[in-house]
């Protein structure tokens, strides 16, 4: 399956289990609110330049703002995190290893560590955007921070339980097999 189909798929995927599933979740204690959507932009592969990144985040945002009737909130924190992964990926690997070998970020392209601090560091960032975001004030300072971690804490077993259902094991690309 061709990358442009595989990562349309993930689009739509991601786009109806956030809006039609998570969203219909009623949020626990008015504190926690599930997000699994960014998953999306963290998958995207590793040639794809910053610009087309951000382009592809902010639609994928406006996408997700327009079922959610949230003007622009997911589109902002979509591009943010955009904008940080090359930056974080390039700290976190080895530019010669995984790039070239890897299409993607994953498990396996990038190994356990690594892998687990970039979706840490996005997921962190995300959240802690997005609230700023949504209250658009600090308002009590350990409320902000404690519905901060605690929404990353549910969004990061999410993407535990993605990782392990939906294992991407990817192949190892040689120079001949691109």
């Amino acid at each position: 399956m061709s990358d442009l189909v595989k990562n349309t798929l993930r689009f739509i995927l991601f786009i109806l289990v956030q809006v039609y599933v998570l969203h219909k979740i009623p949020p626990l204690h008015r504190f926690v609110v599930p997000y699994l959507y960014f998953l999306y932009i963290i998958w995207l592969p590793f040639n794809m330049g910053r610009a087309w990144l951000m382009f592809v985040a902010f639609l994928f945002g406006l996408s997700l703002d327009y079922f959610l009737v949230t003007p622009g909130l997911h589109a902002a924190a979509c591009v943010l995190i955009a904008y940080v992964r090359p930056f974080l990926v390039s700290l976190l690997i080895r530019q010669e290893a995984a790039e070239q070998s890897y299409a993607s970020p994953s498990i396996y392209s990038m190994g356990w560590a690594p892998y687990a601090t970039l979706v840490l560091v996005l997921t962190l960032l995300h959240h802690t955007y997005l609230v700023l975001l949504e209250w658009l004030e600090f308002g009590n300072f350990f409320y902000f921070i404690g519905k901060v971690l605690a929404t990353t804490g549910v969004s990061l077993l999410l993407i535990l339980i993605t990782e392990l259902l939906f294992s991407r094991k990817e192949r190892y690309r040689t120079n001949a097999a691109r």
